[in-house]
């Protein structure tokens, strides 16, 4: 294990690194560039500008702006937002943590959906349980989030006004107020995205355990008078949990980095619609930090989750 470890994370050095290279190239190529808004301001002297761009370097070639910019963020300089006038780090990490709620929330009710309703969909295929966990699941993931997220804002908000439809970082309460008001704008950002993972990881659980069930040593365990609950648990869907653990562990670099459309849609504050008026505004370092953080946790949870699966199947082997 120790061995295969080693190996993996060193072959992450050369892997991110072209990554990084990758995105800062079509990041530098683009049309458009951090100050171009100052080119159309009438009260930005030409000799402003140009002294701006001489200072971040923007006129540099690319292969020279690449180095200084990876070699200041392997020493954990990421930049400075030009848009927000304040350090990249600093304002990520602003909205990290109302990121890091709802979509961990909702990650976690997804997976709190799925498992349960997915293996009894197996247990009992083509039962009335399954038609109508599987209807509800075909539906689930069919709808766009920006639908759903209209649909809820429409019943919840508009028409029977029990939650709030913008979510607001400046709330006006102290004690279990201020946390019960949180609760309350969380609620319905949190439902959609976890009914519609909830939905796709329940087809994923359900194929998986309909799979696994079926075979020779399933049969076995029963035979040798373990109980069904012991059966199901134990054999059937720990060993069917490998597919759902790998495509797990491609949604949870998403809860760090934001789910862009429903933080658009409900206003969160979160890393997710920063990522987007970063877009709108040239603001490269913000996008360039946001882009490469994310391929990174791509990259490591995949190596998180190839660890798992050994524990999941102690048949596999690492080498």
């Amino acid at each position: 294990m120790s061995k295969y470890l080693l190996r993996r994370l060193l072959i992450l050095i050369p892997v991110l690194a072209g990554i990084s290279l990758i995105l800062f190239t079509i990041l530098a190529l683009a049309p458009g560039d951090p100050v171009e808004e100052l080119a159309t301001n009438p009260n930005v002297p030409p000799e402003v500008r140009a002294n701006l761009r001489a200072k971040f370097g923007l006129d540099d070639p690319v292969a020279v702006r690449y180095v200084r910019w990876f070699a200041s963020m392997m020493q954990g300089d990421w930049g400075f937002s030009f848009a927000s006038r304040v350090d990249v780090d600093t304002l990520i990490l602003q909205r990290l943590p109302t990121t890091l709620i709802v979509l961990g929330s909702a990650q976690l009710l997804g997976i709190l959906v799925a498992l349960p309703i997915g293996t009894l969909s197996a247990i009992r295929p083509y039962s009335l349980f399954d038609q109508i966990a599987t209807t509800l699941a075909f539906i689930g993931f069919s709808l766009p989030t920006f639908f759903t997220g209209l649909l809820f804002i429409l019943l919840f908000s508009i028409y029977l006004d029990w939650l709030p439809f913008i979510y607001r970082a400046d709330i006006n309460a102290t004690g279990w107020q201020f946390y019960w008001e949180h609760v309350r704008q969380a609620i319905m950002p949190v439902a959609v995205l976890g009914l519609f993972q909830g939905a796709t990881l329940t087809r994923f659980v359900r194929s998986a355990v309909l799979d696994v069930i079926r075979l020779d040593y399933i049969n076995t365990a029963r035979a040798k008078g373990l109980s069904e609950q012991v059966t199901i648990v134990k054999h059937a869907v720990r060993n069917a949990l490998i597919p759902v653990v790998t495509l797990v562990a491609l949604q949870v670099p998403g809860i760090f980095t934001g789910a862009v459309i429903t933080e658009q849609i409900f206003r969160v504050p979160g890393v997710g619609s920063l990522l987007i008026t970063s877009i709108l505004a040239n603001d490269t370092p913000v996008i360039m930090a946001i882009t490469f953080v994310f391929s990174c946790l791509v990259v490591l949870f995949n190596l998180v989750a190839d660890v798992l699966y050994g524990w999941l199947d102690p048949r596999i082997s690492y080498r």
